[in-house]
């Protein structure tokens, strides 16, 4: 029997990470910096001469794991979806050094047998060399399986509503077939990803991308769009995801600039015209 409405009150150790240059750059080679070698604004997040840290990464590092794997708590884990990610920055990331991530559930809601549970997560993340606050990221856990347990039925948050009218920029970036081979060295080693068998069972013609490697490629898209490639720029991404897509796809990252310092973004796969990324918001420092 599921126990999802005891889990606001579990707890969570603080999780230390330890990361290097080479960790930098295998993050953002991930999510495909570097495919122009001559652009020297793309070099400095793969190169250890002078690097920077993409401004996503630290969804990778110091993170609790798959804990709702436990087979205590009854959760029908094969159904889960990372339905929602948020962002926001307190600094900028270093290129290597050790993380603490202390991680916690926000909220459990209930939204009936035929929609599942939703698990609201944080996860704050410090410099242990300096205390100092790197990021704290939010996401959802859309538990299909698990909704009916008698919970609330909410609220919940609603996401960003996109302006109506066309984008103001669009930028398009294609994928490689290996992408996701090379996404999962930096933790998330879901055979879902890589294993063509595993992906058939769960639905899929071949193995999808990871999630948070369309994020970072949306993150890439901002970076280059609205932040000049600087990554201290970028203060803060919530965004929904909405469709898997397969490596070796284009995704168009579409920009509509909302105010200063903000703006709501989508991620369109455009081979197939389906929307991955959905109901994006982020703010940027001007200058």
């Amino acid at each position: 029997m599921s126990r999802i409405n005891t889990l606001k009150d579990r707890r969570f150790r603080p999780v230390e990470h330890n990361f290097t240059w080479r960790d930098t750059a295998l993050y953002a080679l991930g999510v495909g910096l570097g495919q122009d070698i001559s652009d020297p604004r793309q070099l400095r997040f793969v190169y250890e001469s002078d690097m920077l840290a993409l401004p996503t990464m630290p969804v990778i590092l110091a993170t609790p794991g798959f804990w709702m794997q436990d087979p205590e708590l009854g959760i029908d884990w094969k159904r889960i979806l990372h339905g929602e990610q948020g962002i926001e920055l307190h600094g900028a990331l270093p290129t290597e050094g050790t993380i603490i991530g202390q991680a916690a559930v926000l909220d459990v809601v209930d939204k009936g047998p035929d929609k599942g549970a939703f698990i609201f997560m944080e996860n704050r993340l410090t410099d242990k060399a300096t205390g100092r606050p790197i990021a704290t990221l939010t996401s959802t856990a859309v538990c299909r399986g698990d909704g009916g347990f008698g919970g609330k039925a909410g609220p919940v948050p609603q996401p960003h509503a996109l302006p109506s009218r066309a984008a103001d920029l669009t930028w398009d970036f294609q994928t490689q077939k290996q992408a996701a081979l090379i996404y999962r060295l930096s933790g998330d080693d879901n055979p879902l990803h890589v294993d063509p068998d595993i992906a058939r069972s769960a639905g899929f013609s071949e193995p999808i991308l990871h999630g948070l490697c369309t994020l970072g490629i949306a993150g890439h898209g901002l970076l280059r769009n609205v932040c000049d490639y600087d990554p201290a720029r970028l203060r803060k991404m919530n965004l929904r995801f909405s469709s898997p897509v397969f490596p070796g796809e284009t995704i168009r990252t579409e920009i509509w600039r909302e105010g200063a310092g903000v703006c709501g973004f989508r991620c369109v796969v455009v081979e197939r015209g389906v929307v991955a990324i959905s109901n994006g918001y982020a703010e940027f420092s001007q200058m």
